[in-house]
């Protein structure tokens, strides 16, 4: 168990006084390493309350800059930082809120051909990202390198939140048995021409950001089987059964898929940043 500066002990008393957490929690907390893709909206909140909780280790990955448009839900930037990229903005913010927090910074798009070695170095992924082919691509490269993928999603007034980890749960299924391929191109909106609540970032990010502490601390119930739904217009959540596909061309036994897929970047998520 980590050794605490009188510092660390006042900063994480409120962690440390929970039975389900104590010293032992926050030195796990201290020692984990979480990848997160995406600096926007969900990406946000998760690194802001995983910076609070005291998780040593937050990579961010994103290759956007800072757009005023940004700033109605991604609470991480600021006026100042416009034209910055988000990588950078969040690293800033980050460091003020918690420097016991080693941040690693991607300033660039995850692809087939880096998203394996990067995540290798992680013991969860977190995605909060805004289209299809990187949502694929992180699933198929964390069912690979066995890695917890956290996923977030929102469109409009509604979001979603679940944990993938086929590698640990037999019965739990992958983003493929949810979703098999990306649609066509142009056949959903993005946010940008659809629209989007900005405090709904919060509520899905907080979530994520809650599921990945459990995740490194062990305790509760997981998400994993499950897709947790929220509808702020009628400001329900729901807990849906998701279950693996016995066909699923990556986590089934009938598995075709073994390489990383690369998809065209052009088609958006309809839950996007």
């Amino acid at each position: 168990m980590i050794d605490f500066t009188e510092e660390q002990i006042e900063r994480y008393s409120r962690h440390i006084i929970l039975p389900e957490v104590g010293g032992e929690g926050q030195s796990k907390l201290l020692e984990a390493k979480v990848f997160m893709i995406g600096a926007g909206g969900l990406g946000s909140p998760i690194a802001l309350y995983l910076a609070a909780a005291g998780v040593g280790t937050i990579g961010i990955a994103d290759a956007d800059v800072v757009d005023m448009s940004n700033l109605q839900r991604q609470i991480i930037h600021d006026n100042e930082r416009v034209g910055v990229m988000k990588v950078e903005s969040a690293k800033q913010s980050i460091e003020k809120l918690n420097p016991d927090v080693v941040v690693k910074t991607y300033p660039y798009r995850i692809d087939a051909d880096n998203v394996r070695e990067i995540i290798r170095e992680y013991d969860l992924v977190i995605d909060g990202c805004d289209n299809f082919p990187t949502r694929f691509l992180v699933n198929d490269a964390c069912y690979m390198e066995k890695k917890t993928l956290i996923s977030g999603a929102m469109f409009r007034f509604d979001g979603q939140v679940t944990t993938f980890k086929p590698h640990e749960d037999k019965e739990g299924p992958c983003y493929r048995c949810l979703y098999p391929e990306p649609p066509p191109n142009g056949l959903v909106p993005s946010c940008s021409e659809a629209g989007i609540l900005g405090a709904l970032a919060g509520a899905v990010g907080t979530i994520q950001s809650v599921e990945a502490v459990k995740e490194i601390l062990g305790i509760g119930q997981s998400l994993s089987g499950k897709l947790m739904t929220f509808d702020a217009l009628r400001m329900e959540w729901k807990k849906l059964r998701l279950r693996k596909d016995p066909a699923c061309a990556l986590c089934s036994d009938q598995r075709t898929i073994f390489d990383l897929v690369t998809y065209e970047q052009a088609c958006e998520l309809p839950f996007g940043k």
